[in-house]
């Protein structure tokens, strides 16, 4: 009898799922900083062409903007429809999407010159955005990413993240970094490196203590805005009315630099 027992338990163990793959644990080093308007409510960030595209949030107070990324010199700002609440943000060919939240509504502005084109629905509340140079990206609040066609504007699929075998949800602002997603959890310190064709988290970046006490205040919201610029590689977050833009690298536990752009 107590042999049948431990065949039971041993055939039981065979059939449990095996883990999907480690996901890496990194740090973080700050390389260099710059200054950001202390208001913007960040809830999209993109770097495209020497140019840094920001999109702020809030009822009443959601705006599009465009950076000259340098300097940091304000070049175009167009303020939003006041019962808009603007997500994220990015820039396809010659068009600038940004999304806002409760409102379903994807809208459309020329890259020129951030003129107003059009909008078009989606399904779900609008979070993260981002795009893999053919596909719009977005996230819902939930533990799935979308894939959108620009052109016919329909759902070409939609993937589940997991990590560690459970779903990931509450993915807010999204970037697109050498085959990847890298997307903020609401409410979180972390980063998760997405893997877009299985949806795995590959690794995840701890980024507590970035902001210091010091540069804080009450007004002072999460961690959200991701943007790698395609000049140099560099990557660069912030967070939600915060001071400074951070660029960052990420490091091994061990605290040797990880090179997250050869997965």
């Amino acid at each position: 009898m107590r042999e049948l027992q431990l065949l039971v338990m041993v055939v039981g163990t065979l059939l449990l799922p095996l883990p999907a793959g480690a996901v890496d644990s990194l740090k973080y080093e700050v390389l260099d900083k710059k200054p950001q308007e202390r208001r913007n409510f960040v809830q999209g960030l993109e770097i495209v062409d020497g140019k840094l595209y920001v999109s702020s949030g809030n009822y009443g107070q959601s705006r599009l903007m465009r950076y000259n990324f340098e300097d940091m010199s304000l070049e175009v700002s167009k303020q939003l429809n006041r019962r808009l609440f603007a997500e994220g943000v990015t820039v396809l060919h010659e068009r600038v999407y940004q999304l806002t939240w409760r409102e379903r509504m994807m809208l459309v502005f020329d890259k020129r010159n951030l003129d107003y084109v059009e909008w078009f629905p989606i399904p779900g509340e609008g979070w993260g955005l981002t795009n893999d140079g053919e596909h719009l990206i977005y996230s819902d609040g939930s533990d799935r990413l979308h894939f959108l066609s620009p052109d016919d504007r329909k759902a070409r699929r939609s993937i589940q993240v997991s990590e560690n075998g459970r779903p990931v949800r509450k993915l807010n602002e999204l970037e697109w970094i050498e085959g990847r997603v890298w997307a903020n959890i609401w409410h979180s310190n972390r980063i998760v490196i997405i893997n877009p064709e299985s949806g795995l988290v590959e690794a995840s970046i701890d980024l507590s203590g970035l902001l210091p006490t010091s540069d804080r205040r009450a007004d002072t919201d999460v961690l959200n805005g991701i943007a790698r610029d395609p000049a140099d590689g560099a990557i660069w977050v912030t967070g939600k009315r915060w001071p400074w833009l951070y660029r960052i690298r990420t490091l091994s536990a061990d605290g040797t630099h990880k090179d997250t752009h050869s997965r």
